[in-house]
């Protein structure tokens, strides 16, 4: 069997994977370029642009129900299958273009999961190819669950795609991906119970803002069981059948779907990374600061399957470049972790960027918190807002801000202007000095940093 040889072989084309691709091959280098699935990543075709289209026609129903009693005479009817067909105008051309863009550069294609045979070799679609230097980008799958029927669970791909929304639905799990649909979900209609085994949602956020995230999901008819282990899920002739324990006692639901939002994993597993001497773990391939592998000098990893990563877009497409930059240059670029703000995307938008009140305490001395309940507010109340709420933090001694935590139906946006503030080590008074437009949601910014514990 003839060999085929690359200077650079990607795995994943994901926003990472095109991007450590296409500086390489811009430079002359032969590249290739693999993936399981349609080209293009999940970001672009199964994740964030396509969940966002999507949630907005959640927020508008939302907004119109708030708005009920103040003049709307009629609520919105949606046609899910028109939202759809919308969604999937944008999604639909991705995986051609993506396609047509790394072969207009020469690089060749390959549409199959490749797996190591050797530290220089690689089998896919029953080809044996080397490559001087292997780039990791295969991004996060689904984390697979152990019980008894857990094969007839849906996952955030089959939520995407629902022909019709569901009279009933249950989720496993309460992270991003759990919260953010279950809102929809129930915005348009559908009966919602979220299974979770552990005491609370959203772990990674500010706890003070993430139970009035569930109060509010509550409200609107959202049920939450924490600490509840799943069991099994059965098929029934109309609905799924869920079992869970919960205080020790075995208890039953049934619901139209079912699915499991326990949280997602590094794609590792049909890589046979273990034949190329190319470490991995929990966190991902486990890379050094310049994101090569520790246990193989001419293989790279970069994006969500990187162990210095976070799933965030932004954050993938800075890991391709340095990789396609150490590649061509040798190692001179190192990956170090910028500030990231992140966002859930429910109603209202739980957004964080910095340090949490914990991990503030931990490095300085003295910190400073202002955190407060604002539905009282103009802004809130304009909108018949049930949460609005903050906590920022700050490095008492020297007054600036070093982490921010926002809840509101434009925390997506304003969590931007905190980030900007951190980065340019902005003080509380700075900050205030500062004339922002009114009356707006940046404007209440200021009005966060009155008062402090």
């Amino acid at each position: 069997m003839k060999t085929k040889h690359y200077d650079v072989f990607v795995i994943g084309s994901g926003i990472a994977g095109q991007t450590a691709a296409k500086a390489c091959a811009e430079k002359g280098l032969s590249v290739a370029i693999a993936d399981v699935r349609e080209f293009g990543g999940t970001c672009a075709i199964r994740g964030c642009d396509p969940k966002k289209v999507l949630i907005q026609f959640a927020d508008l129903m939302q907004h119109a129900k708030q708005l009920e009693a103040s003049g709307i005479k009629k609520l919105p009817k949606i046609k899910w299958k028109t939202v759809q067909k919308f969604k999937s105008s944008f999604t639909k051309a991705v995986p051609k273009n993506t396609e047509k863009n790394l072969s207009g550069l020469g690089i060749d294609l390959y549409h199959q999961s490749p797996k190591f045979i050797s530290e220089t070799e690689i089998m896919v679609e029953g080809k044996k190819v080397s490559a001087e230097t292997f780039v990791i980008a295969t991004g996060y799958v689904p984390r697979e669950l152990q019980f008894d029927g857990a094969n007839l669970l849906g996952s955030s791909d089959d939520i995407l795609n629902l022909k019709k929304i569901p009279k009933s639905a249950t989720f496993i799990g309460s992270g991003y991906v759990g919260m953010e649909f279950c809102y929809m979900l129930s915005a348009m209609g559908c009966k919602v119970t979220v299974l979770e085994v552990s005491d609370s949602a959203l772990s990674q956020f500010d706890p003070f803002l993430v139970n009035k995230v569930v109060d509010r999901l509550k409200k609107g008819g959202v049920e939450f069981v924490f600490n509840a282990e799943t069991i099994s899920v059965e098929k029934g002739k109309k609905n799924l059948k869920i079992k869970y324990k919960h205080n020790g006692k075995v208890q039953k639901i049934k619901s139209r779907v079912a699915f499991n939002t326990s949280g997602r994993v590094p794609a590792t597993a049909l890589l046979d990374l273990e034949k190329a001497n190319i470490k991995a773990d929990g966190s991902g391939v486990l890379v050094n600061d310049f994101l090569q592998s520790v246990s193989h000098d001419n293989a790279y990893a970069c994006g969500d399957v990187s162990s210095k990563s976070l799933p965030l877009t932004p954050l993938s497409g800075l890991q391709g470049y340095i990789v396609g930059y150490n590649i061509i240059n040798g190692n001179k670029k190192k990956f170090e972790d910028p500030l990231v703000p992140s966002v859930v995307f429910t109603h209202p938008n739980l957004a964080s960027v910095g340090y949490s009140e914990e991990e503030a305490k931990a490095r300085y001395k003295n910190v400073k918190v202002y955190h407060g309940d604002a539905t009282d507010w103009y802004n809130a109340k304009k909108e018949n807002a049930e949460a609005y709420a903050y906590k920022i933090v700050t490095n008492e001694r020297t007054g600036e801000i070093v982490g921010a935590h926002l809840l509101s139906s434009r925390a997506n946006e304003t969590i931007n202007v905190l980030a900007t503030a951190i980065n340019n080590g902005m003080t509380v008074d700075a900050f205030k000095k500062m004339i922002f437009t009114y009356p707006s949601y940046s404007s209440d910014l200021k009005s966060m940093m009155k008062d402090a514990d």
